[in-house]
């Protein structure tokens, strides 16, 4: 694993949130109030994590400078050649916004930093109610933090599965997670894990999947037509769920160490029950 300049701060929410180590060789990179631990062997991050101060918020132009980082190998990193000329999104994974705070000079250089292709993961660019809903959640907990002012850790990233189908060398991601952390003065955080003024940890995590969800889509003949054709696989319809914390540790195998028992869903005993599925926003559990 190498290790560059500092970004994220696994102290930043007073009760210590770390950045999961992967099993396996990594680049962990640093850039201006986020980190992206890059899995060079699928050329995607395996996950990335970001520090969001509600209270310094600023709002900066938005470019489009998509580019290599030249502290990593060109061949370690996704780049154009996997974007250009099909429908597949640069889906940004440490948002544009989130670590866009602090003194303006600081949100500037945060806002271009997130647009490194370390940074991006190949999203479907086909908009439907569950992908509204994925990046309505993600607006629902930035603007949580600006009206409350307060501080959050959040780590996402794409599940690297073993099964997620091949285009232009890279394996495509069929599933996203996110998972969001926050102090609280209620006592439902973790026993132990208490911020100096008195607050607990609490945790969030959510579950983008972009596999077929049902049985009658067959998508096996279609994605073999595709990478005939040379054009990106078809990832089937979206749906977005609130999972317990465990359930994101399962599908990644990433330690996410005090963020299970801070979690705020309660874990039911059968699969079923273990993912809340929303289908607005008024459904999640904080």
């Amino acid at each position: 694993m190498s290790t560059t300049a500092p970004g994220y701060d696994p102290a930043f929410l007073g009760v210590p949130v770390p950045v999961p180590s992967p099993a396996g060789e990594s680049h962990v990179l640093g850039y201006t109030h986020f980190t992206v631990v890059l899995d060079p062997a699928r050329r995607l991050a395996v996950v990335t994590a970001v520090n969001v101060d509600g209270a310094a918020l600023r709002e900066v132009p938005r470019g489009d400078d998509w580019r290599l980082d030249p502290r990593v190998p060109a061949e370690d990193q996704a780049g154009e050649e996997l974007y250009a000329g099909n429908d597949l999104d640069r889906g940004h994974l440490v948002r544009r916004r989130d670590p866009v705070w602090g003194e303006a000079g600081v949100a500037r250089r945060a806002s271009s930093e997130t647009f490194h292709y370390t940074n991006a993961a190949p999203q479907a660019a086909g908009f439907n109610q569950s992908r509204e809903l994925w990046l309505g959640l993600e607006d629902h907990v930035l603007e949580h933090a600006r009206a409350h002012r307060l501080r959050l850790s959040v780590l996402t990233a794409p599940v690297l599965a073993d099964d997620d189908p091949v285009y232009r060398g890279v394996a495509i991601p069929q599933q996203f997670w996110k998972v969001v952390a926050w102090t609280t003065t209620e006592p439902r955080g973790v026993p132990g894990e208490e911020a100096p003024d008195g607050r607990s940890l609490a945790a969030a995590a959510f579950v983008l999947d972009q596999r077929p969800q049902l049985a009658e889509i067959d998508l096996s003949a279609a994605r073999a037509r595709a990478a005939r054709e040379g054009r990106p696989p078809p990832l089937g319809p979206f749906r977005t769920f609130q999972v317990p914390v465990r359930d994101v540790e399962d599908l990644t195998g990433l330690d996410l160490g005090p963020l299970v028992a801070a979690d705020r869903l309660p874990v039911g005993p059968a699969p079923a029950a273990r993912r809340l599925e929303l289908h607005d926003l008024h459904a999640i559990r904080l």
